[in-house]
């Protein structure tokens, strides 16, 4: 119950992080923005961003979860980083990573919401999301 406790605190923590961080992408500071979302890889997961952006997509929640033992909950951080990686590197005109970077943000959150026993009509919204932005950039 305890870790169930400090997840549903960390997604908290994140939740407000990545508005905050969305904030900033939408006022065009982008190299803040930048910076604080690898401060945010660190804070969240315990790990420089290029650990995890240099994990290939078809290998991610393999290499994670029985590797370096990651939860579905640190998963689902990992997806709203990478979910907002794509945010900033769009704003930045740089389609290429921000294909790659929603591509790995929807692998994880199809994952975690397949694991997870709970329903959550935001996570759904953000896979459509996902997906919609996807075929925009393919």
């Amino acid at each position: 119950m305890y870790q169930k406790d400090y997840l549903l605190r960390m997604i908290a923590m994140m939740m407000k992080f990545i508005g905050e961080l969305l904030g900033l992408i939408r006022k065009g500071e982008l190299e803040k923005a930048s910076e604080v979302l690898e401060e945010g890889y660190r804070r969240f997961l315990r790990e420089d961003a290029i650990f995890f952006r240099n994990i290939p997509g078809e290998k991610l929640t393999q290499t994670l979860l029985q590797e370096h033992n990651y939860t579905s909950g640190h998963l689902e951080v990992l997806a709203e980083l990478f979910n907002a990686e794509a945010e900033l590197a769009l704003a930045q005109d740089n389609r290429k990573d921000s294909l790659e970077y929603s591509r790995k943000a929807l692998l994880l959150f199809e994952f975690v919401d397949k694991e997870q026993k709970t329903y959550s009509a935001e996570r759904l919204d953000k896979i459509e999301a996902i997906r919609k932005r996807i075929e925009e950039l393919s």
